[in-house]
């Protein structure tokens, strides 16, 4: 077969299954729009727009050949332009200097910060002497103050004295942009505050949302005094969303020992809840042979079990991982009752696309990528091996019991597998023994919290819930032993050093290829994963760094990278450090030595007192970052250059030392407050 012909076969092919390309072409839109340097103005737009008609008349007229490609086209301009639009939609105005003072508002969420203190989200906020066109919309206060004994109220509208920044830019060039983050969230400002929360007024429970919130924090409250202690606390986030009560310390654990995805609402819980009730409706009305001989009762069930999911979504407050998992369970339940196949890669697709639609920016969020990569994963090794005997059950007990460890591990292994790079790139760690963690606690959340909890919700109304609510908490019980045993395991963690962006595109590009084409392209696949994690073995990291704010600097030494503070900016600190793949922390990273050159140049860092200028030679590198240039040949970074170009990295190259700053690799864009 000649090489064209060839060509033409896999292109036709792939055309045919189109559908499965189509969150991708559209993902790649709004990953377009993300990556620009510069905001889009309103002709970038009207091109796009263009671009996106043309595209689709071209369809509605083309060929059926090559109507499928030409519509998986469209996909992306369609990409860019609704995130696009959902940026500027969300347009509020964003604190632009530090500000300490009152500040008024109503309570619309309450968690818990990377500190462990209770944290509040206002709205309807007031600041005096800040006109109401410039005053944030939404801001989110830590409470620092001793004597807390009460978790604040939803809808309490209340006063305190905080001090309120800017949403921070990125800890190092490239590094998570907390302010995109923030701009897609609604957030004006952040802060904290040393001071009592005061009530101002009556509480204000307008807003269907608000009242979803106070149902919520009703029922996290009923279940925390049926389950005492940290139980009760993450019964509630299982149940409620409400994750307020969940000391950090547990959280910390259940990272450590890959566990944290069952703190969250996210698909295992929702798969959990609706099959269990969709199991129950389903084996229920069995029992009763007149109902069972005339109604369709495996669509009532799935009717029954999206009733459940919605119920279920609402109360959590629909937060980004359980839109999810509602919309890739609607998918399900949809199928069955279209008489479709349930689980499939066009199942996939389509739960991803309807995610993008509705919420774009989920594609760079974790979540996303983590959940639909297992999902994606889980079906098409279980479609591999539809024909293969392991994964038909067997008719003997034993052989069964067998067959359900089988899956279970092959399950954990599989989503863990998948999740993986996803997790070494985002948290920068990997979980030495979490597929032991994960066999050891999923069951028990599958057959005994989650069901059991279920059977309590409907035993509640009569008053006799109580004989449930101890068999949940003892399951839970198990999997908090479990998630501390693991986590104190030497080596169970092990650190990753954060590669480029491209290299971690590289590997997920790579898997998209293995798991959609049909032939031998697919090796491709298998050679850009293996080419992007050779890459990522080889990732160097800055050789200094110096903080947006506050005098923070960090040098790459053989020992680890050495910091100039020992205690101040630990969140940037820390950031630097896990992205060098370091378990040190903060005090210990600044007991190590500093070298004495780097790149050819002598290390210069200005303390307390300033140098003299004389410091400023041809062959300095000069950081003084709390103070103005200075004359001389010397290559320094001031004050001056960190104020236009935020966190600064510099590398060592070839030709000397390359400087960067975060604010020229993000850009001016809505978010980064240069275009306000």
């Amino acid at each position: 077969m000649a090489i064209g012909d060839w060509i033409h076969n896999e292109l036709a092919e792939q055309l045919r299954g189109a559908f499965l390309w189509s969150p991708i072409a559209l993902g790649c839109g709004i990953a377009g729009y993300l990556a620009l340097r510069l905001e889009p103005g309103l002709w970038s737009y009207v091109a796009t727009g263009l671009v996106l008609s043309g595209l689709l008349v071209a369809a509605v007229v083309a060929r059926p050949g090559w109507r499928q490609g030409l519509v998986l086209l469209a996909m992306v301009p369609l990409g860019f332009l609704l995130v696009g639009w959902e940026a500027h939609r969300l347009t509020a105005p964003v604190l632009s200097h530090p500000y300490y003072g009152a500040v008024t508002g109503r309570i619309i969420a309450v968690d818990r910060s990377q500190k462990n203190r209770p944290r509040i989200t206002l709205d309807q906020v007031y600041l005096p002497g800040k006109p109401i066109e410039r005053t944030p919309h939404k801001v989110r206060i830590s409470l620092y103050y001793d004597g807390i004994s009460a978790t604040p109220s939803i809808g309490a509208k209340v006063a305190i004295t905080g001090n309120l920044s800017p949403p921070s830019g990125p800890a190092e060039p490239g590094g998570f942009d907390f302010r995109r983050h923030a701009w897609f969230a609604g957030l004006g400002a952040i802060g904290y505050s040393r001071n009592p929360l005061v009530a101002m007024a009556d509480p204000d429970y307008s807003g269907f949302l608000i009242r979803v919130a106070r149902l919520r924090e009703f029922l996290s409250r009923a279940i925390r005094d049926r389950i005492p202690g940290a139980a009760g606390g993450f019964a509630a986030a299982i149940l409620t969303g409400d994750r307020s009560s969940i000391d950090m310390t547990l959280i910390e654990d259940m990272r450590r020992s890959n566990l944290a995805h069952l703190l969250a609402i996210s698909g295992l819980h929702m798969g959990l809840l609706t099959g269990f009730v969709f199991a129950a409706i389903r084996y229920g009305l069995a029992l009763i042979p007149p109902l069972a001989l005339r109604v369709h009762i495996k669509k009532v069930a799935a009717i029954g079990a999206l009733a459940v999911a919605l119920a279920y979504l609402v109360l959590s407050g629909a937060q980004v991982a359980t839109e999810r998992a509602f919309i890739m369970v609607s998918v399900v339940l949809i199928a069955v009752l279209l008489d479709r196949r349930a689980l499939s890669l066009r199942a996939v697709a389509l739960a991803a696309l309807l995610v993008l639609l509705i919420r774009p920016i989920s594609l760079v969020e974790a979540g996303f990528q983590m959940s639909f990569a297992a999902t994606t994963a889980l079906v098409f090794v279980f479609r591999s091996l539809r024909d293969w005997s392991l994964s038909r059950r067997p008719k003997r007990a034993w052989l069964r019991a067998l067959h359900w460890f089988a899956m279970l591990s092959l399950t954990s292994l599989v989503a863990g597998l998948a999740t993986a790079p996803f997790s070494a790139f985002h948290f920068n760690q990997l979980s030495q023994y979490g597929l032991i963690a994960n066999l050891a606690s999923v069951p028990v959340m599958g057959i005994i919290v989650m069901p059991v909890s279920v059977v309590a919700a409907l035993l509640a109304p009569i008053g006799v819930d109580g004989i449930a609510w101890p068999v949940v908490g003892a399951g839970i019980d198990w999997i908090l032993a479990v998630a501390s045993w693991v986590s104190d395991l030497e080596g169970a963690v092990r650190p990753i050093v954060k590669p480029a962006t491209l290299v971690f595109g590289l590997i997920v590009a790579g898997a998209l290829v293995l798991t959609l084409f049909h032939t031998l392209l697919r090796s491709l696949g298998v050679g850009a994963m293996c080419l992007g994690l050779v890459l990522w073995s080889q990732a160097e990291r800055p050789d200094v760094l110096v903080a947006g704010r506050g005098g923070l600097v960090g040098v790459d030494t053989p020992a680890g990278r050495w910091i100039n503070k020992a205690k101040g900016q630990g969140f940037v600190a820390d950031s630097w450090l896990e992205n060098d793949g370091d378990p040190g922390d903060q005090a210990a990273a600044a007991t190590r030595r500093l070298p004495l050159k780097i790149g050819g140049y002598s290390i210069v860092i200005e303390g307390k007192k300033p140098f003299e200028h004389e410091v400023c030679r041809r062959d300095v590198l000069f950081i003084h970052p709390k103070t103005d240039p200075v004359r001389g040949p010397c290559l320094q970074v001031s004050k001056s250059d960190i104020r236009q170009s935020g966190a600064i990295a510099i590398v060592v190259a070839k030709d000397g030392l390359r400087i960067e700053g975060a604010q020229t690799r993000s850009g001016a864009r809505l978010w980064s407050g240069l275009r306000q």
